[in-house]
């Protein structure tokens, strides 16, 4: 038997398990195992018996054998207990113990939703093992699901009271940036989004405006990367006629979204020579167009993206010191989103075509897949799967990710204790059919839930 250890384990300690079995020694025997590292252990020599503690305690784990008759070998009495635990506590890990007789009828118990199997005689430290994973797994699991719950909650609270324009998303990062969006909307100040490529600046921009005083205002976006250095300042500021060669009078976008707003993307790159006027319509709110000596003014709330550092652009001289002071009033930095996993599952459901669904396996390669181009590679990658997928449950091979399948070796890719998670819940918290749906063995599953501080280390 197993040396009590001299700390009790997360996974053990103030654990309820409960014992069904009708050899009054095996409860004695698991009992003084259990007992020893933490965990309190009710008995109970029957099937009925054990589904009424059932009802009546709050237990966190059952380990069942399969027969409760001396007479009886054909494990039918085993199967019906399980298949009642499954439907009335379907969220219990259940651990069959068997005989190996009745080997093939555990591994159909495994793959009906059994947590795992154990054969007798027992190795007790491959039980404690196995019982620490599961009800390391279940905590986390209901930590999981009760941060699930407040993450929607509050998501819900601030759809009541703002515009998301449907964002979507369900990290907290997210949460955080999206709430102080919506709150800073209000306030006649400019802001400043930054973040990679692709990460969805202009959502947050979308926000900003749905919610401001002006949003029933001129909403004009520009995207100062996709105009020419030459054509900037007449695109920003307008121009008049003969102000170069076959220029017409023509009002710029700062004239077009007076009284609302104005969405600057691509801000690094302005010239020095825009930069100096944007400067000054920010402080005066006056401008001239181009080859007018006429100074206008226009009232316009601006927010402006940049995927640049500008301050590095500052100390290279290449982004005013001062603009970039009058526009950073507030500065909203969108993650990548590899920091943000918990938001690439709902987006991309979100970028499914009507009809069309992911598989579990396509699900686990877009959770581990690095995205360096952040939600616009997502998307992309979503509509090309459902233009050459024919099926509409679109698989991992439809998604033509770059060492993405998931049969790997048993050591298997990086995968992050979310990912995780997610495919044990996909599974009912049953590590022989997460360990398949990963292609790895239970014992890799096992150490990988160990290595992301799912299961601690032995008491040894």
């Amino acid at each position: 038997m197993s040396s009590p250890p001299s700390e009790s384990r997360p996974g053990l300690a103030h654990s309820l398990v409960l014992v069904i079995d009708d050899n009054e020694a095996v409860r004695t025997a698991l009992e003084v195992l259990f007992s020893l590292h933490g965990a309190q252990v009710l008995g109970a020599a029957s099937a009925p018996e054990g589904l009424a503690l059932l009802r009546r305690e709050a237990i966190d784990l059952v380990i069942q054998d399969m027969n409760f008759r001396r007479e009886a070998t054909g494990g039918e009495e085993g199967l019906a207990l399980f298949h009642a635990i499954r439907r009335q506590h379907p969220d219990v890990p259940i651990v069959l113990l068997t005989a190996w007789t009745h080997l093939e009828t555990a591994i159909d118990l495994v793959k009906a939703g059994a947590a795992d199997y154990i054969a007798k005689p027992w190795d007790d430290e491959r039980l404690l093992t196995t019982v620490r994973n599961l009800l390391d797994l279940r905590r986390a699991r209901l930590e999981a699901a009760t941060l699930r719950s407040r993450r929607r909650r509050a998501r819900e609270s601030l759809a009541g009271r703002f515009d998301l324009r449907g964002a979507i998303y369900e990290s907290d990062a997210m949460h955080t940036l999206i709430s102080m969006a919506a709150q800073v909307a209000h306030a006649d100040v400019p802001v400043l989004i930054t973040g990679p490529n692709g990460v969805g600046k202009e959502v947050l921009a979308d926000i900003i405006q749905a919610n401001s005083s002006v949003r029933t205002g001129p909403y004009v976006k520009v995207n100062l990367g996709a105009l020419p250095h030459d054509l900037m300042e007449a695109e920003l500021f307008g121009t008049e006629a003969g102000a170069f060669t076959g220029a017409r009078t023509r009002i710029g976008r700062f004239e077009a979204a007076s009284g609302g707003t104005l969405f600057l993307d691509e801000l690094a790159n302005l010239d020095p020579s825009g930069q100096a006027k944007l400067l000054r319509v920010l402080q005066t709110g006056e401008f001239e167009r181009l080859g007018s000596n006429l100074t206008r003014r226009a009232s316009v709330r601006l927010v402006a993206a940049t995927n640049a550092d500008l301050r590095a652009a500052i100390g290279a001289g290449t982004f005013r010191e001062d603009l970039y002071y009058r526009l950073n009033v507030i500065e909203l930095e969108v993650p990548p989103l590899a920091r943000r996993p918990e938001d690439i599952g709902p987006l991309a459901r979100h970028f499914l075509e009507p009809n069309r669904a992911l598989s579990s396996e396509a699900e686990y390669a877009l959770a581990r897949y690095p995205w360096s181009g952040n939600v616009r590679e997502l998307r992309n990658v979503i509509r090309r799967a459902c233009l050459l997928s024919e099926a509409p449950l679109i698989d991992v091979r439809a998604l033509n990710l770059p060492h993405a399948d998931p049969a790997g070796d048993t050591e298997g890719p990086a995968l992050d204790r979310l990912g995780l998670e997610e495919t044990l819940e996909r599974n009912g918290g049953n590590v022989s059919r997460a360990a398949r749906e990963l292609g790895l063995s239970r014992q890799a599953l096992y150490r990988r839930m160990e290595k992301l501080g799912l299961k601690a280390n032995d008491d040894r």
